[in-house]
């Protein structure tokens, strides 16, 4: 499967990333964005990937390896709930939420 076959993949259900030999950073966006969930099929992911993955779902922070407090703000400005998903609370001091 060529890169554009795989981007219309992706597009159409954002799992099928997990089949994606040549994982593009494209690729991989477009799958995030659609399903943030969908960044545990991220074999490299990108602080940008990352980034658009928490902000459509925040709960995918649990994901996230390379945390960092912009990620970590906008996961929890997605939704709180993934405040439990930060792995260093300390990250967060200086930042609105601040716990």
């Amino acid at each position: 499967m060529n890169n554009e076959e795989a981007l219309e993949m992706v597009r159409e259900d954002g799992m099928y990333l997990q089949y994606v030999k040549n994982q593009t950073p494209e690729i991989c966006l477009e799958a995030v964005k659609q399903v943030g969930h969908d960044l545990q099929f991220v074999r490299e992911p990108t602080l940008g990937i990352c980034l658009a993955a928490v902000k459509q779902l925040g709960c995918a922070l649990r994901f996230v390896k390379e945390q960092t407090p912009e990620i970590c703000l906008a996961a929890v400005e997605q939704n709180g709930k993934a405040l439990q998903y930060i792995k260093d609370k300390s990250m967060l001091e200086n930042t609105p939420i601040q716990k």
